[in-house]
């Protein structure tokens, strides 16, 4: 199954047509004595393609009806944090900062995309009675298809940086362009093995279940 590779490829892809990126390529030379070559390190695999400095637009998460089904059958409400918002049913998160090297896939390097993108002061909050748990500062790592993040519990910092989201590329769309803009839209956001254990643990339930589809995402970056 296609990951959020796939999305971070097209990302890649993008800022290569849109920004005239060159593919970055090991220049050989040939030893044209007769003495036997001396050996030598391996050489370090450099990227196709980099994007090292991630700005705007966003990443929003079109909820699923099942999910919001979910949260009013255990009482818990939803809301934004920060800079979120939340419009005709998706939840959007700016995107701040991080940075994306593309390697090439037929060669040994893994995984063959790396790097961050991050959505500082920004996220969402789930309350029942008189607890609220919020989910902020998310970081995509687009080499493993996770969402990382921080948790809180009625302000009291609970978990910092740890896996939130599984993330699954199996029904992206192509990429679309507008303007200057690149957008992916498809990945599907499922919640991790370790956010259900704590959100159960917090609401003292055991009714949130990993892997519960959250919603679809749609990635917008300045690609040029």
């Amino acid at each position: 199954m296609r990951k959020f590779q796939k999305a971070t490829v097209g990302i890649i892809t993008a800022g290569l047509l849109v920004a005239g990126l060159a593919a970055c390529s090991s220049t050989t030379s040939s030893d044209t004595s007769s003495s036997p070559k001396a050996s030598s390190a391996p050489a370090v695999q450099k990227p196709l393609a980099s994007i090292p400095s991630l700005t705007g637009v966003d990443t929003a998460v079109l909820l699923d009806a099942g999910f919001a089904s979910a949260l009013t059958t255990l009482g818990l409400t939803p809301g934004t944090v920060g800079t979120a918002t939340l419009t005709d049913g998706s939840l959007h998160f700016p995107i701040t900062g991080g940075n994306v090297d593309y390697y090439d896939p037929a060669k040994k390097l893994r995984p063959y995309v790396q790097g961050t993108i991050k959505h500082e002061g920004s996220g969402f909050s789930l309350t029942a009675g008189d607890t609220t748990v919020e989910l902020t500062n998310f970081t995509i790592d687009p080499g493993k298809s996770l969402l990382y993040g921080d948790v809180s519990v009625n302000g009291t910092s609970a978990a910092t940086q740890v896996d939130l989201f599984d993330l699954y590329g199996g029904t992206l769309k192509p990429l679309q362009m507008d303007g200057n803009n690149a957008i992916l839209t498809g990945t599907t956001v499922h919640i991790s093995a370790d956010a259900a254990g704590l959100l159960n643990k917090t609401f003292n339930t055991d009714a949130v279940k990993s892997q519960l589809l959250v919603g679809i995402a749609t990635i917008t970056v300045i690609a040029k």
